[in-house]
């Protein structure tokens, strides 16, 4: 991992970077899932629900998002990583800061069709506590919910 790379609080400023990160990760990540909202709802969603009203972190190098973690209440709602930094340890980091951040445990739901994600998850302590069809979530993808408890 480079050294040159901050994990730091995210602000107003930082949601269309963090939007740009979660496009290009979902395309590269999730080919196969459908996504429900197009470009310009999820570059709003960002700026008007995500950064506003969650705990939002942002991954920087060279003053550049690369990666994002968001905490809602006791949820990992989303830890996305701009695809060329996938694998350099930036997941790991703040996989580890959400759980400091919620020493009492987490939840997260990821699709089932991934894979890798689940996998590091399961390397993260996390388990896996439901498996859905989809029918509750906006992409109807199959998913599961990922619990971990200190």
């Amino acid at each position: 991992m480079s050294g040159g790379v901050v994990l730091r609080r995210a602000g107003a400023a930082d949601a269309e970077a963090m939007a740009g990160v979660w496009l290009r990760s979902f395309a590269a990540a999730l080919p196969t899932v459908r996504r429900a909202h197009g470009d310009d709802a999820v570059r709003a969603w960002f700026a008007q629900v995500v950064v506003p009203g969650r705990e939002c972190w942002v991954c920087t190098a060279d003053e550049r998002v690369v990666g994002l973690l968001v905490l809602d209440g006791d949820a990992l709602d989303q830890l996305y990583l701009d695809p060329e930094w996938r694998g350099r340890g930036l997941g790991d980091r703040l996989v580890r800061l959400a759980q400091r951040r919620r020493p009492g445990g987490l939840e997260l739901w990821t699709f089932r069709v991934n894979g890798p994600a689940r996998r590091f998850y399961e390397r993260h302590g996390f388990t896996a506590a439901e498996e859905t069809d989809g029918s509750r979530n906006e992409e109807r993808e199959p998913d599961v919910r990922y619990v971990w408890r200190p």
